[in-house]
């Protein structure tokens, strides 16, 4: 059966595409939910009359993806996860973790499902996954996972350190006095 689509479905085509596909998927999903319509003598009549309009929606569409992709593959991700013995994630790094992180540090909305984790992230360090964004136009986005147990305790301040280490000293010696006091009381 041929449709005529009116938004992107991914693995047959995008606006203004007509398409073959099977009588009840087009039946039971497509033309239910608005996605495409008959292809039709009329339809595809309309269909010429809108090229212009879907070629210009089209191109915006690619300069906001190809954007994008060079927004995800300019940064470095950290994805905090909890890690055992030897590097070794409780679990594994999912993709809606690494929506989570995208939407944290670029501010950018990406659905789950165009993250693709080939194989789970179930070790600390760099990895890489790949996000579908449009079409044919596929951004690698740098993840560094850490420990979210070691990221959580701040390093201390050199200038905190030095004092604490003044403040041990000091105490250091009041009690070697005492002692020095409580021997020389008892002789």
């Amino acid at each position: 059966m041929k449709v005529i689509l009116l938004e992107e479905l991914p693995g047959k085509g995008g606006e203004g595409d007509v398409v073959e596909v099977a009588r009840g998927f087009a039946n039971n999903y497509l033309l239910r939910r608005g996605i495409a319509v008959l292809a039709t003598k009329g339809n595809l009549k309309q269909l010429e009359q809108r090229r212009k309009n879907i070629a210009k929606r089209e191109e915006v569409r690619i300069a906001d993806a190809t954007a994008l992709k060079e927004k995800l593959e300019s940064a470095t991700l950290t994805v905090k996860a909890k890690v055992g013995d030897e590097g070794i994630l409780f679990g594994s790094v999912t993709a809606q973790m690494i929506a989570d992180a995208v939407k944290e540090a670029l501010d950018v909305e990406i659905d789950r499902r165009r993250i693709d984790v080939r194989k789970a992230i179930k070790v600390v360090g760099e990895h890489t996954v790949e996000v579908s964004l449009y079409r044919d136009i596929k951004a690698a986005l740098k993840l560094n996972v850490v420990d979210e147990a070691a990221q959580a305790a701040p390093e201390p301040e050199p200038e905190a350190v030095v004092e604490a280490e003044e403040v041990v000293e000091e105490a250091a010696a009041e009690v070697e006095e005492a002692i020095e006091e409580a021997v020389a009381t008892e002789e």
